[in-house]
């Protein structure tokens, strides 16, 4: 169920993400699909947890999947922002990423902490996807913003 909320909460975002994009280039697209692999790894990991029981190695790949997913993104909102003007929605939307320093931050944590409590792990997952549960508002305000 968890994944699936992580699945659902990166397609929102990026559908956001890009209702305020005006321009692509080769590194966007390459970004992107950087992003879709790191997200095709989800199921694999999770299927690998849940045979395990949760187990410490399991668990801390999941984390290392999400981590690398969430810098894809963190990367992808990188390679538009040179793409578009100081003041367009877009900067003005991701103008602020604290949601995303502490989620990759999360991340950092839980992989290690794995490795001691599993479980607690599997809490801060949770603890990202419930930051990241509303789609990102900020960009919902800079579209009203134009």
């Amino acid at each position: 169920m968890l994944s699936f909320v992580f699945l659902g909460i990166y397609w929102n975002n990026h559908h956001h993400l890009f209702q305020v994009v005006q321009q692509v280039n080769g590194r966007v697209l390459w970004m992107n699909l950087h992003l879709l692999f790191w997200l095709s790894m989800v199921p694999f990991v999770t299927a690998w947890m849940g045979e395990n029981n949760f187990a410490s190695w399991p668990v801390a790949l999941y984390g290392m999947v999400l981590f690398l997913a969430g810098g894809a993104y963190y990367l992808l909102v990188r390679a538009l922002l040179p793409l578009h003007a100081p003041d367009s929605a877009l900067a003005v939307a991701v103008s602020n990423d604290l949601k995303e320093e502490f989620s990759l931050a999360f991340y950092a944590i839980a992989i290690p902490l794995a490795f001691i409590i599993p479980l607690l792990s599997c809490a801060l997952y949770v603890l990202v996807a419930v930051i990241w549960f509303i789609p990102d508002r900020r960009i919902e305000r800079a579209i009203g913003r134009d």
